[in-house]
């Protein structure tokens, strides 16, 4: 077993899950998406993208291209979510809290690439 692999699949299956977890829920109500969920999201997609960096087969740069449309789309996500919280003030409306889900589900979505990826690669692996 390669320490390093399980850390860089973890850190992958970590990042879909809490993305999955945020972008579930009716998709312009506030109530049912949980900020830290989405803090956490974009932190654990930054680690995962960091891990990606050393990786120089044709596979690994696949891995790199999802995580960082994934990093991209949250980072825009959360900066949409503390602009309707800290500039414009009061409560997210249900339009703006659509925009916010639907980058977050753009995001879902290069994650289950890159799971995919990693199902893919690992499947194919032959023992030396």
């Amino acid at each position: 077993m390669n320490l390093e692999k399980v850390v860089f699949g973890f850190f992958v299956l970590l990042a879909a899950t809490l993305n999955f977890g945020f972008f579930l829920g009716d998709i312009n109500n506030p109530s049912v998406h949980n900020i830290l969920e989405l803090y956490a999201a974009v932190v654990v997609n930054i680690i995962a993208t960091v891990l990606k960096f050393g990786d120089r087969t044709q596979v690994g740069a696949v891995h790199l291209a999802t995580s960082l449309v994934a990093d991209i789309q949250l980072i825009a996500a959360a900066g949409v979510w503390i602009w309707a919280n800290q500039v414009v003030g009061g409560t997210i409306p249900g339009h703006t809290m659509a925009s916010i889900v639907s980058l977050s589900g753009g995001a879902l979505l290069a994650n289950l690439v890159s799971v995919v990826l990693l199902v893919v690669e690992t499947v194919s692996f032959r023992r030396r």
